[in-house]
């Protein structure tokens, strides 16, 4: 039987254990964890650009000349103080952050759900499984 990178596992490294109801909910359960993990990183990677944009547009702010700036919200660009705009950028920064934080806290739970079942997974099956990113 072909292991992860297609090679031909030995005698003694073949399991003919029997997929039971349980063990398929696991890997099920694995691989929604899976997925879901990848989302979460897209997540993260997409939030940390915007807090980076964020603080781009904050740090021109602070070297702006005290006028009024245009200020985009969704399609719309309304004229606005600096100061406001600087608030409203602390704003959206506190709460794409507070987002983050609990992508992150997400990602660690599904990784150590992940590491739970690869444990219970691995013990049953061995080599003849692969759980493992490529």
């Amino acid at each position: 039987m072909p292991d992860s990178s297609g090679m031909i596992l030995n005698k003694e490294e073949e399991n003919d254990a029997e997929v039971r109801r349980e063990d398929q909910d696991q890997i099920n359960e694995f691989g929604r964890l899976n997925a879901r993990l990848h989302e979460v990183r897209g997540e993260v990677g997409g939030l940390k650009k915007l807090l980076e944009k964020i603080d781009d547009a904050s740090t021109e702010l602070m070297m702006g000349s005290g006028d009024n700036v245009m200020l985009r919200l969704g399609e719309t660009f309304f004229e606005a103080t600096e100061d406001e705009a600087t608030e409203y950028c602390e704003g959206e920064v506190e709460k794409n952050q507070e987002s983050l934080d609990k992508l992150k806290e997400e990602e660690a739970d599904i990784l150590e759900k992940q590491a739970g079942l690869k444990k219970s997974l691995y013990g049953r099956f061995g080599a003849s499984i692969n759980l493992e990113e490529k």
